[in-house]
């Protein structure tokens, strides 16, 4: 995703300070970044409206992870973090079945080439 657009405000759901206190915190492969959460992060606002909290992302360094942050009320955090890691799982295996069919197809085209 590139750089990880810097939070300019505090949504108005997000009760201060109380709610920034003790955020729930995961990370997730930074390659799977763009699948969840649009290019440059378009759809971060979305899911903050509908999830009732507030993410952030900071990049880790020398590493292909990238730690998301979600503040947020108590039960709101814990949802939007499962509803996230979620997200990351099905869009790793989605992934992953892409690369195993191209792999197949691959394999196919130089036995294809063998056998003529």
């Amino acid at each position: 995703m590139g750089t990880l657009p810097a939070r300019r405000n505090i949504p108005p759901w997000v009760k201060v300070p109380e709610d920034l206190k003790d955020p729930e915190v995961f990370q997730v492969q930074t390659r799977l970044l763009k699948a969840m959460f649009g290019p440059d992060g378009s759809r971060i606002p979305y899911i903050e409206q509908v999830s009732k909290a507030m993410l952030e992302l900071k990049a880790l360094e020398s590493s292909d992870l990238t730690e998301v942050v979600v503040y947020g009320s108590y039960l709101y955090k814990l949802r939007t973090k499962w509803m996230l890691q979620s997200m990351a799982e099905w869009h790793r295996q989605r992934q992953e079945r892409g690369m195993l069919k191209l792999a197949e197809a691959m394999t196919a085209l130089e036995l294809g080439s063998w056998m003529k």
